[in-house]
């Protein structure tokens, strides 16, 4: 996270305004840039991906003390409602057609991924933190589990280079395996149900799911939406089942830092879910699809301000100083996904 940690006594809310500010002019550069790109070059990074670029960039002037209570209020608080938001793109009923050996295997090959990365984190003599980062963003859903995991993850002296490290991979990798993916589901010889749980388990944002499923088929790009949409109705379970290992972990006053966010923003993401699950069927349904794209465009713009403020406290010296071990862990729990995904599959054939 940013350089400073949250001080005890909370600030004025005068005191929040400079480095919110900044936040918010970085993450309204990061999405005039982006269509900028995309119109000049042909193509262009995520919003997301530049406004913590953007940020790392101005690090040298961020550093001043008086914007320290504007970051920490986006990264600690700002990015908790944005996550409990994420809840309205969820129904119910769009999980529970999964059937249970596709959950199962989702569930299954999640908790593995996790597993994985921090033990590959902890053989590698990396922070068990980075390795809960990667995992949850090649478990779950990329940078949107990689800021709601580091709610979670005790800080450390790498923690921020460590997450804006984690955030860019994620992207980086689902845009090639958003490329590589579809083929290799052709040479496997998997079906259209079969290629969509594919992709849908193993790519690790949600853009690239979308774009790599409705490349190939509708029903591939609709199937691949949904068990993607279950990965993501379980951050929450993967997030505070992380922040109860990592306290167990590190024991003593490590426990108080790990701080698992319940009930705050896990209620509401989970009462969001249910909302979305009804409202849509009853004489409401045009009212709150209204409230709805105004709360979803909330929730995207939160993200875009706590990434801001994220990149606006990391060192591009911090994080051009990882190395080949971050990407090994990065990569090994990309695998690990990948393999278990494929080995599902085929047994699934067998049942």
């Amino acid at each position: 996270m940013p350089d400073a940690t949250v001080s005890p006594g909370a600030p004025r809310p005068a005191a929040w305004l400079p480095g919110l500010a900044l936040a918010l002019a970085v993450a309204l550069a990061a999405m005039a840039l982006e269509p900028w790109l995309r119109h000049t070059f042909g193509a262009s990074l995520p919003g997301m991906v530049l406004a913590l670029v953007i940020g790392i960039l101005l690090h040298p002037i961020a550093r001043q003390p008086v914007f320290k209570a504007g970051f920490d209020l986006a990264v600690k608080r700002l990015l908790r409602y944005a996550i409990a938001l994420l809840g309205l793109r969820i129904a119910l009923s769009d999980i529970a057609g999964l059937g249970w050996p596709a959950a199962l295997l989702a569930i299954l090959a999640m908790a593995c991924t996790v597993a994985g990365a921090m033990m590959l984190a902890r053989l590698l003599g990396l922070a068990r933190g980075y390795g809960a980062l990667a995992g949850a963003a090649c478990a779950v859903c990329g940078a949107s589990a990689t800021l709601a995991t580091a709610t979670v993850v005790p800080d450390y002296r790498q923690k921020a280079a460590d997450i804006a490290f984690t955030v860019v991979m994620a992207n980086a990798l689902s845009t090639v395996v958003m490329i590589a993916y579809p083929p290799l589901a052709v040479a496997l010889g998997l079906d259209m149900r079969e290629t969509g749980l594919f992709l849908g388990l193993t790519i690790h944002d949600m853009a690239q799911v979308v774009g790599a499923g409705y490349a190939m088929s509708e029903p591939v790009g609709n199937n691949a939406v949904i068990i993607k949409l279950f990965r993501v109705f379980l951050l929450l379970p993967v997030v505070l089942g992380i922040g109860w290992v990592l306290m167990r972990q590190e024991g003593g006053d490590g426990a108080a830092k790990a701080k698992v966010p319940l009930p705050g923003f896990a209620l509401v993401f989970l009462v969001l879910v249910v909302v979305n699950s009804i409202l849509p069927g009853t004489a409401l349904a045009a009212h709150y699809a209204s409230v709805k794209g105004v709360l979803s465009s909330l929730s995207g713009w939160l993200m875009m301000i706590a990434i801001a403020a994220l990149g606006l406290g990391t060192s591009a010296g911090a994080v051009m100083a990882t190395g080949w071990r971050h990407l090994a862990v990065f990569l090994g729990a990309t695998l690990i996904i990948l393999a278990l995904a494929l080995a599902g599959i085929f047994a699934m054939r067998v049942l």
